[in-house]
């Protein structure tokens, strides 16, 4: 079924505008990616949320590249706090079976595809899990902040957990992806070059051996 085209970044507007006229603040669940991608999503939402990142991304391989991004990932939230934005932080243990598991008979398929959908799913699950449990008005993700991540899925992902809990988002909206990279460049995080799975690294690895091929060989023609 074709997923209709919404304006999830109008949509959060309208949220973000009732609950700044209501007085109030409520607790947000943030699953984050990685620290650059949500950087610019709790500098954004921190004015209006109480907000928890939960690093939780079993999909992440090796495992010392799990633990470098989520190095990142609490470096950052030290410096935010540093600056008196109201975040804290929450990591689950590493466990990439669970995602081996989960997209089991999808590993061959091309990035943006079925894996990279049960990706998704997988981690707003467990996400929405931990704000029932816990007790969060909203959850989220700053997936939706990379130009490579379809937001129309996410978000009927997000919504098909728990609509009413689910905090619509399309943080990749007005220079939202450009002004996660500057706040990298300021806090000089590490910025990965692969999603984060064996079969993203892969796919990253075979493009980037082309493109040194054919440079290489536009060089060469040259002379």
């Amino acid at each position: 079924m074709e997923l209709v085209k919404e304006n999830f970044q109008l949509q959060l507007d309208k949220i973000l505008e009732d609950i700044k006229r209501a007085g109030i603040r409520p607790t947000l669940l943030l699953h984050s990616c990685c620290g650059p991608c949500s950087s610019y999503v709790i500098s954004y939402l921190a004015q209006y949320f109480n907000i928890t990142v939960f690093f939780y991304n079993p999909n992440i391989f090796p495992e010392a590249e799990y633990q470098l991004r989520l190095s990142e990932q609490k470096r950052l939230i030290e410096e935010l706090k540093k600056e008196d934005v109201s975040v804290d932080l929450t990591a689950a243990a590493y466990d990439h079976d669970e995602f081996l598991s989960f997209v089991k008979g999808f590993e061959s398929e091309k990035e943006g595809a079925g894996r990279c959908s049960l990706c998704f799913e997988l981690r707003l699950r467990k996400t929405y899990d931990m704000a029932l449990r816990e007790g969060f008005d909203y959850f989220c993700s700053t997936l939706s902040v990379s130009p490579h991540k379809n937001a129309l899925v996410l978000n009927k992902i997000g919504r098909s957990v728990n609509e009413s809990m689910w905090l619509v988002s399309d943080f990749k909206k007005r220079d939202g992806y450009k002004k996660s990279i500057e706040l990298s460049k300021k806090y000089e995080l590490y910025r990965q070059e692969y999603c984060g799975c064996e079969f993203a690294m892969n796919t990253h690895q075979h493009f980037a051996s082309l493109f040194f091929i054919k440079r290489s060989y536009n060089l060469g023609s040259s002379k």
